[in-house]
């Protein structure tokens, strides 16, 4: 599933497309995804003026002129296709339709933005966006981790006296909004720190550290494109390449690149998910 420097990459690409246009039409070509659809979404999507693109942990919000955010999550699979504009160069021509083609939005200067989800994990959802913090999707979610309410001072608190892993206490879209898997992984590994380690029992100067070095790993996969596992695309088609630059995951059994280690990435399964980590450099 994209982590947050997939979703902020799929939104910083649809932003030259979507912002300040209007949505001349739009083609919902089945009644639901993971969740059924709003109702007669198709008729409060057209016309309407795209005011702004926003993320919120893994989710694209596009607030509309109506009053109304749009919010878009791209599931295991999801991609936001965009044809019909000029990319430097090069004009991408609007394709044939595609089988997992299930929301088609055509912006009036004739671009169309397509959602394809073969898998249909994804979701899409109208909102007030006056009232979007209640939303059953938003309401609950942490900060944001490259914003000022995350830092030192919150993330001793939420993690003081939990019983809990602390990959899965990062993992924990209450405490913190956007990580995933990918991305906790590379950062416990930053900051030597076992995986299956209590999270209460992390002396408040080590949690501390994991502050920069969330902010650090995910300012990076921001600026590599995100990373390219499986279904992930950018919205202009593009891979992402932070992938090659993964210190533990995915690398089981592959020599730790820590100098004079000598120990080999191992990996272990965590509440479903790999964990991958180095035995010698993490404790």
């Amino acid at each position: 599933m994209p982590e947050l420097p997939e979703v902020e990459t799929v939104k910083a690409g649809l932003a030259p497309v979507m912002e300040g246009q209007v949505i001349a039409r739009a083609d919902i070509n089945r009644p639901d995804l993971r969740w059924p659809f709003p109702d007669h979404m198709a008729d409060r999507l057209t016309g309407k003026r795209v005011t702004g693109l926003r993320r919120r942990s893994k989710y694209i919000l596009a607030d509309l002129d109506s009053g109304e955010t749009l919010l878009i999550h791209l599931g295991m699979s999801g991609r936001m296709l965009i044809s019909g504009h000029m990319l430097g160069d090069f004009h991408h021509e609007h394709p044939a339709p595609a089988k997992h083609d299930h929301v088609v939005l055509h912006m009036d200067t004739g671009t169309r933005i397509t959602f394809n989800d073969a898998r249909r994990f994804g979701a899409m959802d109208l909102m007030p966006t006056a009232t979007q913090e209640d939303h059953w999707l938003i309401r609950d979610l942490g900060p944001e981790p490259l914003g000022n309410a995350f830092n030192e001072t919150y993330l001793i608190a939420r993690l003081h006296g939990r019983n809990t892993p602390i990959k899965s206490a990062l993992l924990d879209q209450r405490i913190v909004a956007g990580l995933g898997n990918i991305y906790v992984c590379e950062v416990l590994f930053r900051a030597g720190i076992h995986p299956k380690r209590k999270a209460g029992q992390i002396s408040a100067k080590r949690v501390a550290t994991l502050v920069p070095l969330i902010r650090d790993v995910l300012s990076e996969a921001i600026a590599a494109g995100g990373s390219s596992l499986r279904d992930y695309r950018q919205a202009d088609g593009e891979l992402g390449y932070f992938q090659h630059g993964f210190q533990v995951y995915d690398r089981e059994g592959e020599p730790c690149i820590t100098p004079e280690c000598g120990k080999k990435i191992s990996r272990i399964v965590q509440s479903g998910r790999s964990s991958f980590f180095c035995p010698q450099c993490q404790r």
